[in-house]
């Protein structure tokens, strides 16, 4: 692993900038590198919020809402942390912290199935139109019914996450912000990133989405779900600046220093759902699967996760190549596919410009298309 090396970023620079000024995204923040320490490349382009008439710069520090990011930066984390102190196994049937997981199969799903997207839960229902209150959105979620048996299948789900991170709850004892910060973001500085950021904070916060005659959202989560849930979710929720998210993938790259060990890591970057329709680690998504937004460019060993609202975060653990891309492309509406086809090409070409692209690899060309989470 080169630990020194040091990227330019000419090409990821160009492509952010003709992604904004074609109106793909509203503004971009990426930050890229190769190994856990070194020197690594920064480039902010574009707005954190557009309206009739003005719009609002930003720059690197801008904190996003980084969606189901939320997954693999807070969720993910604080469970592995929890089973390294021998807290949780992760092959524990989930009922034996949740009770209310009740219902036909789903006393054989355990934390691994959640966390790999194979409890068989489906990926998505509104509980915000039926609840009034975040309890009853959380009883709709752990009441949720199987749609396949627990183990047969990856089905990405939305719902799985929202009761792992009440697990992360019940078994610290703390509501998922707080064990975020005392397992997560205190061990690692990550002082800029957190769930429901004050009213004052919100200047510094890209905006997301206007819907119908209301103004887009600032510093409240996108996600209706996570919001009905008080915007503390397992699945979304989390805001955060670039140079946090770039702190928290190198951590994955380097020496533990207390965080994850190197073998925790190495089970979550393991391929556990071969057979299953999807390559998918512990949170992660892995090279070739359905999710996988890095360009074939990308070493085959990476690994990487996408947020709804047109953020995205990959790193491979054999070469240390990482990258972090923050949009808030869902400020312009959720057709994804200018987003999914800036991710491609912008991994791609970090990947040539790093020597890790194979022969004939080039960045893919416009446009591309394709949903994402």
């Amino acid at each position: 692993m080169d630990h020194e090396r040091r990227l330019s970023g000419g090409t990821l620079d160009r492509l952010l900038r003709e992604a904004v000024e074609a109106g793909d995204v509203p503004g971009a923040v990426a930050v890229a590198g190769i190994g856990p320490g070194g020197p690594h490349c920064v480039h902010a382009v574009g707005w954190a919020e557009r309206w009739d008439g003005g719009a609002r710069p930003l720059d690197a520090s801008t904190v996003f809402d980084l969606a189901s990011l939320t997954k693999v930066v807070a969720t993910l984390p604080c469970l592995l942390r929890l089973a390294e102190a021998g807290q949780v196994s992760l092959d524990d049937p989930v009922v034996r912290f949740a009770a209310g997981f009740a219902g036909p199969g789903k006393d054989a799903v355990t934390i691994r199935h959640l966390l790999t997207h194979t409890a068989g839960l489906p990926d998505h229902r509104p509980y915000w139109e039926q609840a009034s209150a975040p309890p009853e959105v959380l009883a709709a979620a752990l009441a949720e019914p199987l749609v396949s048996p627990p183990g047969a299948e990856v089905r990405y789900s939305d719902i799985g996450y929202m009761v792992a991170g009440h697990l992360v709850e019940v078994v610290t004892g703390l509501g998922l912000d707080g064990a975020f910060r005392e397992l997560v973001a205190g061990p690692l500085g990550l002082g800029a990133t957190g769930f429901c950021p004050p009213p004052p904070e919100r200047w510094r916060i890209a905006a997301t989405e206007a819907v119908g005659d209301r103004p887009p959202k600032v510093g409240v989560v996108h996600d209706e779900n996570a919001e009905a849930l008080g915007g503390v979710a397992g699945h979304a929720g989390l805001f955060g600046p670039a140079g946090d998210l770039a702190t928290y993938v190198r951590a994955w790259l380097g020496p533990s220093d207390g965080f994850l060990s190197p073998e925790t890591r190495a089970e979550a970057l393991r391929c556990q759902t071969e057979g299953l329709g999807g390559r998918r680690g512990l949170g992660w998504s892995l090279r070739g699967d359905r999710w996988d937004h890095t360009a074939g460019a990308w070493p085959s060993t990476g690994a990487g996760h996408t947020g709804f609202t047109g953020t995205s975060l990959a790193f491979d653990p054999v070469s240390g190549l990482w990258m972090v891309l923050l949009t808030n492309a869902v400020h312009y509406g959720r057709d994804k596919s200018r987003v999914v086809t800036l991710r491609r090409r912008t991994h791609a070409a970090l990947a040539m410009e790093a020597g890790l692209a194979r022969e004939g690899e080039a960045e893919p060309a416009m446009p591309g298309g394709g949903q994402v989470p």
